[in-house]
């Protein structure tokens, strides 16, 4: 069982995330544990998830099967969902993307995982060079020319335009077409040390915080907006929107099936190692 000292918890400043974390972060669940929070990007969070940093993180469903020995998977709390997958944006329309530079935000994110998928089953030849950037810098890279196409997540999907470019595929459609299942994005997972106990009374305060996000959506707005860099209030609300639903109070079968999906694709391709399913089974 926890001590009573306040879990340590990173997260990324996006709309979705404050929106889901704010009743938590600010005491506002009942008989919730306290946190003690760090903002961090998701490739941030993913390599201190694979050394083990802190109590509670926010990650790529993709990082997984590196961290599933030392931490559990939550049922709730993170981000699926449909018609909100990466994109691969490009400055001109139609560009065959063979032996092209692509950016892309994380090789451990599951967008790259989507896209190398995608990559496999679409493309007739591989792509060139993959360089990883900060989601926010792969836009500008593209549109200056640094880089042939870039892959996108988050809110990109609703300002690529305002930067010229192009959408050359949504990874996310394919994803769906060829599987049904939603998408598997964003997972929070906790030290399985912390105990069983306790990693119940995690997923209940996570899906109590939020529900309360649902029910009262102005109380999140000050720590959304304080948080959201230089989103618009509309395109923070459309972010929330598309990745705070259903599969975020609880993964139910259709989420355990996505993420197992993921998994076995990529391990399949050679992508990742392969999981054991009771590895993604929540004690």
């Amino acid at each position: 069982m926890h001590n009573g000292e306040p879990l340590r918890i990173a997260y990324s400043p996006c709309p979705n995330d404050t929106f889901v974390f704010d009743a938590w972060a600010h005491g506002r669940v009942p008989g919730a544990p306290a946190l003690d929070v760090t903002f961090a990007d998701i490739d941030v969070t993913n390599g201190m998830a694979e050394r083990g940093e802190l109590d509670v993180l926010k990650v790529s469903y993709a990082v997984l099967p590196w961290v599933l020995d030392e931490y559990a998977l939550l049922p709730c709390g993170g981000a699926l969902g449909r018609g909100c997958g990466p994109l691969v944006l490009s400055r001109e329309p139609g560009l065959d993307l063979a032996g092209r530079t692509v950016a892309v935000p994380s090789e451990r994110s599951t967008a790259y995982l989507l896209f190398r998928l995608w990559a496999a089953d679409v493309l007739a030849e591989p792509v060139g060079e993959v360089v990883v950037l900060p989601f926010h810098e792969i836009m500008p890279a593209v549109r200056d020319g640094r880089v042939d196409a870039g892959l996108v997540i988050h809110e990109a999907r609703f300002t690529y335009q305002d930067y010229g470019l192009h959408k050359l595929a949504d990874m996310g459609e394919h994803w769906e077409d060829t599987t049904g299942l939603p998408i598997p994005l964003g997972a929070i997972v906790a030290k399985r040390s912390l105990g069983p106990e306790t990693l119940r009374a995690l997923a209940e305060a996570a899906r109590t915080s939020v529900r309360m996000a649902w029910d009262d959506p102005e109380a999140s707005r000050p720590y959304v907006r304080a948080h959201a860099q230089e989103l618009a209030p509309a395109v923070a609300d459309q972010h929330i929107g598309l990745y705070v639903n259903e599969f975020t109070a609880e993964l139910g079968e259709s989420g355990y099936a996505a993420v197992r999906g993921l998994l076995t694709r990529a391990a399949a391709e050679g992508l990742v190692p392969a999981v054991a399913p009771e590895a993604l089974a929540f004690p």
